[in-house]
């Protein structure tokens, strides 16, 4: 096992767990090292700050910082070097282990991006469980968030919820984006158990579809950036005719194989 079973019962309890240092900083500053080079200009597809209007994004295009890419998209196809680290044993045997599957994909149509927060025009993303937007047949994907520098409450660091992921909510308590409103009595207790991922480069966040999370501005004066990849059971499929089933997964090979 790659995992042991007290932080399998972890991921299952908590609905997340860091694994310390799981790619090395030859992995992680070889990655840095492509993606500035498609920051510098924006190598498309891009999304933007403004194309999402969340809290603190510049207001359009046109307007100072319209520019600043949120995330770099598609970065399975991007580069070998993110091929790489999406379909390894380091990853993939661990996500087996805690989806209990013996057999996974990864999603091209969520997450599959480098995700940048820039110093002075970054947005902040909102409390949400990344389930909401996605349609499969049963609710159970496992996130892979990897820090490529620091991350941290200063520089818009991940927030989770721990537990979250066993929350089933009535749909009054989320907004029409089907964010968490921060303005409901209710959702207080919930957001005020909220913990900082706190990653150091080369940790590796895994955390559950139904886990809740949020993220803040960066404050500092350095671009925050992480490659994220989304996995599922193979048994486990995505709607046809949805968003979730736009392109097609990838197998990530066993050790059967």
């Amino acid at each position: 096992m790659t995992f042991t079973f007290e932080k399998i019962n972890e991921f299952q309890q908590r609905g997340f767990l860091v694994e310390k240092n799981l790619a090395s900083r030859e992995t992680c500053e070889n990655m840095l090292q492509v993606i500035e080079s498609s920051l510098n200009p924006p190598l498309a597809p891009v999304e933007f700050e403004t194309d999402v209007q969340y809290p603190g994004a510049p207001t359009s295009r046109n307007s100072m910082g319209g520019n600043t890419p949120r995330r770099l998209l598609h970065a399975y196809t991007r580069d070998s070097i993110f091929r790489n680290w999406a379909t390894s044993p380091l990853v993939s045997d661990r996500v087996r282990e805690l989806l209990h599957a013996n057999q996974i994909e990864m999603s091209q149509n969520h997450h599959n991006c480098i995700m940048t927060k820039h110093p002075g025009f970054s947005s902040a993303t909102l409390w949400h469980q990344d389930i909401r937007y996605w349609l499969f047949d049963e609710p159970n994907l496992v996130s892979v968030w990897l820090a490529l520098g620091d991350e941290n409450k200063e520089n818009g660091g991940l927030q989770l919820i721990p537990a979250s992921h066993h929350k089933r909510l009535e749909r009054g308590r989320y907004d029409a984006a089907f964010f968490l409103r921060p303005d409901l009595p209710e959702n207080q207790p919930l957001i005020n158990s909220a913990i900082y991922a706190n990653l150091s480069q080369g940790d590796t966040l895994f955390f559950h579809s139904g886990t809740f999370h949020a993220a803040g501005q960066n404050q500092t004066d350095k671009i925050k950036t992480s490659v994220v990849f989304t996995y599922h059971a193979s048994s486990n499929q995505p709607l046809e005719g949805t968003k979730s089933s736009n392109y097609p997964d990838i197998p990530c090979p066993g050790e059967e194989e």
